[in-house]
């Protein structure tokens, strides 16, 4: 048994810049910058979540920019292997997460826990 739920939305851009990236994108959604969440650092800034919300996270990458999903789980190998049973492909094992990818093609992420208050809102799976 294991439980999952989407857990964000994440903003890979591909710019010099991320301040002033996650600056528009905070504008635009109405969400101010976290400077001290522990996501932010580096090539990643997250915007403020409102409780029971999903987060924002915006990225720097190297790839073209587009929007991807996360999905947060208890138990990352059991969300995989459930997700390719779905008919979803592995992209690329990273030491903390998965980079996968739907049968429509669309890239997502499984994660361990990130937001508090899991497992509210989360799907158990046997």
């Amino acid at each position: 048994m294991h439980r999952s739920r989407i857990n964000g939305i994440l903003i890979d851009c591909n710019v010099d810049d991320i301040a002033a990236a996650a600056d528009f994108w905070a504008g635009a959604l109405g969400r101010r910058v976290d400077p001290d969440h522990p996501g932010t650092r580096g090539d990643y800034v997250m915007l403020e979540t409102p409780p029971d919300e999903i987060s924002v996270q915006i990225q720097r990458v190297d790839h073209e920019s587009r929007v991807h999903i996360d999905i947060e789980t208890d138990d990352i190998a059991a969300e995989v292997a459930r997700l390719e049973k779905l008919g979803a492909e592995i992209d690329t094992r990273k030491e903390r997460w998965v980079v996968m990818r739907a049968p429509s093609g669309q890239r997502f992420c499984v994660v361990r826990v990130q937001r508090p208050g899991f497992p509210k809102g989360a799907t158990t799976w046997e």
